[in-house]
């Protein structure tokens, strides 16, 4: 992707091809020039399991997982898909004044089933009017051919974005984490979906206990090198009602604090290659089930601290890249 510059005041500040003028790609802003009006995700929960949850390859899941963190009052997975999408847009539609909506397949590992089971999902999701196309999030380890075939097909009509939880590129973390794959398989994922005409997105989290600031910014680079076409963000936080939460209440270990992480921030996103469009720049989940770190402050307030700073540093997405 080219960025050009302009000038505001003594300083050049970049322009992505498409019309952003933020300092990074952001998601929205290419959603809105892509299809000409806002669009929102309407999240579903199809009632998917993990192979990490149900013996397959292990119990309890990822030790920072508690997917009722993030979901809303809608999505309940005793409905079916239809519903679930119908109840979610009659919401989101008085909320936020939109029109389009993806259907985000969030809870667990939505790619883990049957291909038979899949394509009567996702159809139903698809048969709203309002609904333009579909993000599934799923592990690396619950994709194959056929299944990568038949997203393939629906792209030819839809939106299709699959998400890979990647969240770290080091064996050693994602062994602490009890992810039950290495980085190698995510790879092989990333590289089995490119080129079919299905958006690829990865999630990546910061200030895991062992990895090195160095580390982590060295995960820009190496995520720089897939042809992903965006990413979210999060940061390391600690909700109830899990295994990271046992751990962190018997023996507390360090977290990033707020500055900390906007100067992390900051740097990875100089070092991320330019047409990766960024998704999310930190994680959020509801304070009643927050642990730690509290930096009471919402997603939105942060996002501008961040923008902020890059625009203090006069940095860009890709500067350092």
């Amino acid at each position: 992707m080219k960025i050009a510059t302009q000038k505001t005041g003594k300083r050049k500040s970049p322009v992505f091809a498409w019309g952003t003028n933020r300092r990074y790609n952001a998601y929205v802003d290419y959603l809105k020039a892509r299809f000409g009006s806002r669009v929102q995700k309407v999240i579903v929960d199809a009632g998917f399991s993990c192979p990490n949850r149900d013996g397959s390859k292990g119990y309890g899941g990822c030790i920072y997982c508690n997917n009722e963190s993030f979901k809303p009052p809608y999505c309940q997975p005793q409905m079916s898909v239809k519903e679930q999408v119908a109840a979610g847009i009659e919401y989101l539609s008085r909320r936020y004044k939109v029109n389009r909506f993806i259907a985000y397949f969030q809870p667990y590992s939505n790619t883990y089933a049957p291909l038979s089971r899949l394509q009567e999902l996702y159809r139903q999701a698809l048969e709203h009017p309002q609904v333009i196309g579909l993000a599934i999030g799923t592990r690396s380890d619950c994709v194959d051919e056929e299944k990568i075939g038949f997203l393939q097909q629906l792209a030819r009509d839809y939106y299709v974005t699959i998400e890979y939880g990647l969240e770290s590129p080091y064996d050693k973390t994602l062994q602490w984490i009890n992810r039950q794959h290495d980085f190698q398989n995510w790879a092989e994922a990333v590289r089995l979906t490119a080129g079919r005409g299905i958006h690829i997105c990865a999630h990546v989290i910061l200030g895991f206990p062992g990895e090195s600031r160095e580390e982590m910014l060295e995960t820009a680079r190496i995520v720089s090198d897939y042809p992903l076409d965006y990413l979210k963000i999060h940061h390391l936080h600690i909700v109830k009602n899990t295994v990271l939460a046992n751990r962190y209440l018997e023996s507390p270990f360090p977290l990033l604090d707020y500055r900390a992480y906007i100067d992390l921030v900051v740097e990875f996103i100089r070092r991320l290659r330019p047409d990766i469009k960024i998704q999310r720049l930190v994680g959020e989940t509801h304070p009643r089930i927050l642990i730690a770190p509290n930096w009471g402050l919402r997603a939105d307030v942060i996002q501008r601290h961040i923008e902020e700073e890059m625009e203090r540093r006069d940095v860009w997405q890709g500067k350092k890249a």
